[in-house]
């Protein structure tokens, strides 16, 4: 039991610590947090803002690139947890304004002043939805425009983006105005491995952005929008009105950088991310400076893994703690309280069904993003393995134990201590092991919302196709959670009792 409690109070005394180097850390805010889409061009345009803006001002600048979808974003920009995003007007009309006639600048802004949100249009390209296949698949089948594929739509296997898919300015709007049938043969996927697909013969069509770097690598021919079905989608730069007016000298430089950077010239960019699989910082640090910057000095695999390992470290062992403080004594309570007890477990196992990324989300207007909301989840899903456990470790007590127990004398709280939980701990250990693996693997979503981990990496690599980008998140989450398991197995040994050891 010594034992047991000593382990206790280290964990107290460690995770108390990185609780104060947090709040120590959380005293010095960074003025402007630039956010972006999980995609090539969102990563390059975030980059391009937020190196224009250490350039012009004293401002520091905090990166939030690569998170979930529209609404994640746009909800973090409403609730000042991000400063400024770059943003597209068809995107702002149709999935955040829902309104499909809101088709200029002036007519978006317009819509937008009652909520003190405004759009820059610094970036002058226009960066639509299209459709494209093989240059040998459109020969073959004489494809020029998209109504050539009416004939053809119940063979031909689809490919597309899982925003493309669910927006009606995109696929389901696609489909009723030039009337196709595709008959069921289209599939849902990441962006960037639409491409890998299609060069491998696995799809035959795909949406594509018109500015995609990755259109003339593969030699694809892009469809002609013959019903001018697809909107314009200028890039813009979402923010604040006033982020906008306390931020004067920073718009101006942005504006300035605007002016280079037409159609042609973004495509050059996202080619040179996509292809030449140059990084983003060094792409947009060349554009900036007007040279090719050839001794740029990017930071080692290593310690790129050092720094996400801290980062994984700490998401996982704060809300670990914090699940181990909820989730043993509600445990408890469902082993002594019948009427609490169904209470109890039904809401972790409804906690547990909820997918990963929609509690994100609806924990960024409470929470905001980045860390915060990120423990928040990993805590919530890491209290079944723990309450179930520590339950059952109870539940399966010899009763003739307790009864002994009472009969010396003990009190309930000495009955607790001195026999129920060392009695208990086999099972309790091993539900504390499953949450802090749960932790390990739920961690690296966190990085869609704005937080750090091994997730961004990841993500970072889904969104350019790069596996070696994602190999550098993956290996080690999986090596992680092999340390954690070799951990709890260890400590088994140290905190249960002998007896109780479960042998293999």
């Amino acid at each position: 039991m010594i034992k047991i409690v000593s382990f206790v109070k280290a964990f107290l005394l460690f995770t108390s610590l990185s609780l104060l180097g947090y709040s120590v850390s959380a005293g010095n805010p960074v003025p402007i947090t630039v956010g972006s889409k999980a995609f090539t061009e969102g990563y390059l345009l975030g980059e391009l803002v937020a190196q224009t803006i250490e350039n012009s001002s004293s401002s520091k600048v905090a990166r939030r690139f690569g998170m979930g979808g529209t609404g994640v974003l746009f909800e973090a920009l409403r609730n000042g947890s991000i400063d400024l995003y770059p943003e597209y007007t068809g995107t702002i009309a149709e999935a955040i304004l829902k309104d499909s006639s809101l088709q200029s600048i002036s007519q978006i802004r317009e819509a937008l002043k009652s909520s003190d949100l405004i759009i820059l249009d610094i970036f002058k390209f226009n960066n639509s939805y299209g459709l494209a296949v093989r240059r040998a698949y459109a020969n073959k089948h004489h494809l020029k425009q998209i109504s050539d594929l009416i004939p053809l739509a119940k063979e031909i296997r689809g490919g597309f983006s899982s925003e493309f898919m669910s927006r009606p300015d995109c696929y389901p709007g696609l489909v009723l105005n030039y009337g196709l049938d595709f008959a069921g043969n289209v599939r849902s996927m990441e962006h960037s491995l639409t491409y890998e697909a299609l060069a491998k013969k696995e799809i035959d069509l795909t949406d594509i952005y018109t500015t995609d770097g990755k259109i003339r690598k593969l030699d694809l021919v892009v469809l002609k929008d013959d019903r001018h079905f697809f909107r314009e989608y200028r890039a813009v730069l979402f923010a604040k009105q006033q982020f906008i007016d306390e931020h004067a000298e920073a718009m101006r430089a942005l504006s300035d950088l605007g002016n280079r950077l037409d159609e042609a010239t973004m495509t050059r960019l996202n080619a040179e991310v996509d292809v030449d699989k140059r990084e983003f910082s060094s792409v947009v640090l060349d554009f900036i400076s007007k040279k090719h910057i050839t001794n740029l000095k990017a930071p080692s695999v290593l310690h790129r893994v050092l720094v996400r390992t801290h980062e994984h470290l700490w998401l996982v062992g704060v809300s670990l703690f914090f699940s181990i403080l909820v989730g043993f004594p509600l445990g408890i309570i469902a082993y002594e309280n019948r009427i609490l007890e169904q209470a109890i477990i039904l809401f972790s196992s409804i906690v547990q069904t909820i997918p990963s990324l929609a509690l994100l989300c609806f924990l960024i207007p409470l929470f905001g993003i980045g860390d915060k909301p990120a423990m928040v989840a990993i805590f919530l899903y890491g209290l079944l393995p723990i309450v179930i456990n520590t339950f059952v470790g109870f539940k399966t007590l010899d009763p003739k134990l307790i009864e002994v127990a009472r009969a010396l004398g003990l009190n309930r709280w000495e009955r607790l201590v001195r026999i129920e939980i060392p009695l208990a701990s086999q099972n309790i250990l091993v539900g504390i092991k499953s949450s802090a693996i749960i932790g390990i693997g739920t961690s690296t979503l966190a990085a869609l919302i704005g937080s750090g981990g091994y997730g961004v990496p990841i993500i970072t690599g889904l969104a350019m196709n790069d596996m070696e980008i994602v190999l550098t998140g993956a290996i080690p989450a999986t090596i992680m959670a092999l340390l954690a398991h070799i951990l709890f197995e260890m400590l088994s040994r140290v905190l249960v009792p002998r007896g109780l050891r479960i042998t293999q």
